[in-house]
């Protein structure tokens, strides 16, 4: 009796509703749960078929379930997980995921409904969809003004090149306006990838794929937008001979593990860097800061020229000759034509297409090497791939 009673106040507290049915689909019993999600009394409930709790077409298949059980001893759904629909006393339905159980008692057969009310999870994946949709609104807005942003830019660029062209005492000028025009663009750009960052975490909660891939373009922009800035500013502090390399000992092997792992994590898809030292010693006396730098540059070269699925090689080699650093792809390659150009400002091969790219990055990696007194030689095949060696001479 003691278990009986601890039962009948379990069931009768429990959060979910709870109706039991007999074989032919009349209620027994409901809980109190129950009656507040259907706002009808036990009274007007006990004794009818649960199909009366059921809005159209559920009602109408309801007898079709009974008569198939009674014909084939198989239930139409025993398990939790399934999600119906209610129909409540005043007309108006709401969404719950039902569980049923089959339970043998005083040599019959009862059904055990457990009803979990899923009203308040369906109006927040509403709103997740109308606030996807507004993210996705906003994600365009603001792609369409980083692309503006880019235009201009280039506009700039090209405007700049010709007037240095003419006039080399533009230089000043040009130099002037790319630290201002980087510092000023940095302001705006940190708050959209801080607003993205946050959207990001607040939106975790939902689990939605769409903000995930909207947040990440969101991010890829303005990544690659501050990369452009800081071409502009690296190339404006060597143009203003800024630009003094500090020559400090190093473990070269540590830095470019350090470089491949970092690097690995933008890769495209299936593309791996293979990194691979030669020679017993691994320290270097060079600049730390403007070698990174450069293979940084080689590194993102080759991973954006590269398909997916493909290898790039990383080798850095020290010998009695000195120190030397390779950067190997087997991507779209550089046109013979365009090949004397390579160094130079602002220029790109004609085969780039829509690749995102200054034209700085490789007039940056051979200023720096030329400042810490190395030289940079390549060789390329046209959609066979591309190789940088950047050697730097041992000095007693």
């Amino acid at each position: 009796m003691e278990n009986a009673a601890l039962l009948k106040a379990i069931i009768q507290n429990a959060i979910d509703g709870i109706i039991t049915i007999d074989e032919r689909g009349l209620i027994e019993t409901i809980n109190p749960a129950a009656c507040t999600l259907f706002n009808y009394t036990p009274e007007e409930v006990i004794g009818k078929n649960v199909s009366f709790l059921m809005p159209p077409p559920d009602r109408n298949q309801h007898d079709e379930y009974i008569r198939r059980y009674q014909h084939t001893g198989v239930p139409h759904i025993i398990g939790i997980g399934r999600e119906v629909t209610g129909l409540r006393k005043d007309g108006t339905t709401f969404p719950f995921r039902l569980g049923v159980s089959e339970v043998e008692y005083s040599g019959r057969k009862i059904y055990n409904g457990f009803i979990h009310d899923l009203s308040k999870q369906k109006e927040a994946e509403e709103q997740l969809k109308e606030y996807a949709a507004h993210l996705e609104e906003l994600v365009e807005e603001r792609t369409q003004s980083l692309r503006e942003t880019v235009l201009a830019l280039q506009d700039a660029k090209e405007e700049v090149s010709l007037s240095l062209e003419k006039e080399k005492e533009l230089g000043q000028l040009k130099s002037r306006f790319v630290s201002m025009a980087s510092h000023e663009f940095r302001t705006p750009l940190s708050a959209i990838q801080l607003s993205a960052s946050l959207i990001d975490k607040y939106a975790q909660q939902f689990e939605s794929e769409h903000i995930t891939k909207h947040v990440g373009k969101i991010k890829n922009a303005v990544g690659n937008l501050t990369t452009i800035l800081n071409d502009f500013l690296s190339l404006e502090k060597l143009e203003a001979g800024k630009v003094e390399p500090t020559f400090t000992s190093f473990d070269l092997v540590k830095l470019s593990e350090e470089i491949t792992e970092e690097m690995q994590m933008v890769a495209k898809q299936n593309q791996h860097i293979i990194y691979q030292h030669t020679g017993k010693e691994s320290m270097v006396k060079l600049d730390p800061n403007l070698l990174k730098n450069c293979i940084f540059n080689l590194v993102a070269n080759a991973i954006k020229y590269s398909g997916e699925n493909t290898f790039i090689e990383f080798n850095t080699e020290i010998n009695a000759f000195g120190c030397t650093v390779v950067i190997k792809d087997n991507g779209i390659g550089i046109p013979e034509k365009d090949q004397k150009h390579l160094f130079e400002p602002f220029f790109r091969a004609h085969n780039t297409g829509n690749i995102p790219g200054t034209g700085l990055g490789l007039n940056i990696v051979a200023r720096y090497t030329r400042l810490m007194h190395g030289s940079v030689e390549f060789k390329s095949i046209v959609n066979q791939g591309t190789s940088f060696t950047i050697s730097f001479k041992k000095h007693e």
